[in-house]
């Protein structure tokens, strides 16, 4: 699967950015580092300003790529996603057990992330950190309904339905798939923060993995031991 991803590219929403990121070495300095100063810092400190006094350009040159730090965000959620979209498809395209194939899903949606080395430029770890932390910030606007309409989204939402068609192959008569699957994806990065910051809410730990607890969660409600 490493060298097969080699050659790929996650393909984002083209509103979301002015200029492709992927398409020079300024932009994927500025994805670079804006993945390790919104981790060092918090999305609320981040500004352009800053970013461009990290990469040694001005910040009139980050505006020609993201409209504003809204947009980037929405752009580095999207990658991640996107990203974990290719891990799931590959890691399940071979297995025929509808029950085998959902719980290599849930282990895909919720392990702690590796680095891949398939994107120099991104740090898959520290995005996923991002994610975990300052996802909700992304879609938790005004302007929610306009972007989702516009589909700023799709990535999330198609990674949703993959998972709800899973779902429902391991069992048709089951009447909220579309919930289970949305809760999988979103209690994942909720366990890993409460695992981090909050761990007397919640059972995950070092040995009691998210992994083990949504497919115990998912399975017993699909009436599946």
């Amino acid at each position: 699967m490493k060298y097969l991803l080699q050659d790929l590219k996650v393909r984002i929403h083209d509103k979301i950015y002015i200029k492709d990121p992927e398409s020079s070495a300024l932009g994927k300095r500025i994805i670079e580092h804006s993945i390790l100063m919104i981790h060092e810092m918090g999305f609320e400190s981040f500004t352009f300003k800053k970013l461009g006094e990290k990469i040694g350009s001005n910040e009139s040159s980050i505006y020609r790529y993201f409209e504003n730090k809204h947009k980037l965000l929405l752009y580095l959620t999207s990658w991640y996603w996107g990203w974990l979209e290719y891990q799931l498809v590959f890691s399940t395209n071979s297995i025929a057990n509808p029950d085998k194939k959902l719980k290599k899903a849930i282990e895909i949606i919720t392990r702690s992330v590796k680095e891949d080395l398939s994107f120099s430029h991104i740090n898959e770890i520290i995005l996923n950190k991002i994610v975990v932390n300052e996802y909700s910030k992304s879609y938790l606007t005004k302007e929610v309904d306009k972007e989702n309409k516009e589909g700023y989204f799709a990535i999330y939402k198609r990674l949703v339905v993959r998972i709800k068609e899973m779902i429902q192959e391991v069992n048709a008569k089951y009447s909220y798939p579309s919930s289970l699957s949305s809760t999988i994806i979103e209690g994942a990065l909720h366990q890993h923060f409460l695992k981090e910051h909050f761990p007397q809410l919640t059972n995950c730990n070092e040995t009691v993995t998210p992994t083990k607890y949504f497919t115990d969660l998912v399975f017993n409600s699909l009436n599946k031991k």
